[in-house]
């Protein structure tokens, strides 16, 4: 049987709708091609062992990895793939020399799947993806439109609000799984390493229609333990700016919904309010937790957003500020979803 068709990049994710990763589930979280599926054809384990192994003697090593991915494949063949159609014509890969790939897609070709390998396998993908990252970012098109404001103005609601209504968006923290502030990971969602943020940004920018505007948030060049890629930074630096406005009451109030998992667990919170204590002082620390105790969250939060928060703040157009002076500014009439939804509804207007 000849082997399998190989497929070198560039080529269009959309002609494959299905993406088989049989790399172990350690180097599929590491990073995938966006859409992947992980089929591995060995554990992380299996994998260890087996290297260990071809240091003192390959022809065993090799032996006992076809008779693992034999029974790994049989496995997924019985389960994920057990009613797949006779139409179904992934595209494999796995690290670099194709051996694990190619071992699936003959058995996939012997059932009379058009399968079909990534040559050279991630890595090749990887170089592939780094060579087009800046080009594809760097464009013009399409338009950004940056959401800037304090601190718990409602941003990333309002940017949910005009995904729901149909505008193009680019949800930076989401991606980065991180409300880039020092209260900003959430327990139990870790953020992706680098590799992986630069993929789904990637894929995110392949995706944009480049004659309707993106809406996205003002941040920072680092978003938790993230990087911007430097043409993202320079994008964002060169978008235009529409600064949102809310009541300090208000914010506090939609910070204590963002925030909920914090207030829930006090002594977690208070764990990380500690890191702040060189920077604001042992007093008003000491009166943070004090707040914490009584339960008295609205004086807690309205605290920290304007003795913490806002003063670390930059404002567009300040001299400290990468971005420009914002265009126009909107105040939603309170942080009720009834006004983030009119005043999405007035922005996609203005931007269409």
């Amino acid at each position: 049987m000849d082997l399998p068709e190989r497929i070198s990049p560039p080529f269009s994710l959309a002609d494959f709708p299905d993406i088989i990763d049989v790399r172990s589930p350690s180097e599929f979280q590491e990073d995938h091609l966006p859409g992947a599926i992980n089929l591995p054809v060995l554990s992380d384990q299996e994998r260890h062992e087996i290297g260990l192994l071809n240091a003192e003697d390959p022809f065993r090593a090799r032996r006992l990895g076809a008779t693992l991915i034999t029974k790994n494949i049989h496995q997924h063949l019985a389960d994920r793939l057990a009613e797949y159609p006779r139409s179904f014509a992934p595209l494999i890969y796995c690290w670099r020399g194709n051996l694990r790939s190619n071992s699936m897609a003959l058995i996939f070709r012997a059932i009379g799947w058009r399968s079909r390998v990534l040559h050279g396998g991630y890595k090749a993908w990887r170089k592939y993806l780094m060579e087009d990252m800046e080009p594809t970012i760097a464009t013009p098109k399409p338009e950004l439109i940056v959401l800037a404001g304090l601190t718990g103005c409602g941003k990333t609601r309002l940017l949910h609000e005009l995904k729901r209504q149909g505008a193009q968006t680019l949800d930076l923290e989401g991606l980065a799984k991180h409300r880039g502030s020092i209260l900003g990971d959430e327990p139990g969602k870790p953020q992706p390493n680098q590799k992986h943020f630069e993929s789904k940004l990637w894929h995110s920018f392949r995706n944009f229609d480049p004659q309707r505007p993106v809406f996205t948030e003002a941040e920072s060049n680092r978003i938790g333990r993230l990087q911007c890629p430097p043409a993202l930074w320079k994008r964002l630096g060169n978008g235009r700016i529409i600064l949102i406005k809310l009541p300090l009451p208000e914010r506090a109030r939609l910070l204590a919904e963002d925030y909920h998992h914090f207030i829930s667990a006090p002594e977690a919170l208070k764990e990380k309010l500690e890191g702040l204590r060189r920077l604001r002082g042992h007093q008003l620390v000491d009166r943070w937790f004090q707040q914490i105790d009584a339960h008295d969250w609205d004086s807690f939060l309205q605290s920290i957003l304007s003795e913490h928060y806002d003063l670390c703040y930059r404002s567009p157009g300040s001299k400290d500020s990468v971005y420009p002076e914002a265009e126009r500014s909107f105040q939603p009439q309170s942080a009720k979803a009834a006004d983030f939804k009119k005043a999405a509804a007035e922005l996609i207007a203005l931007h269409p």
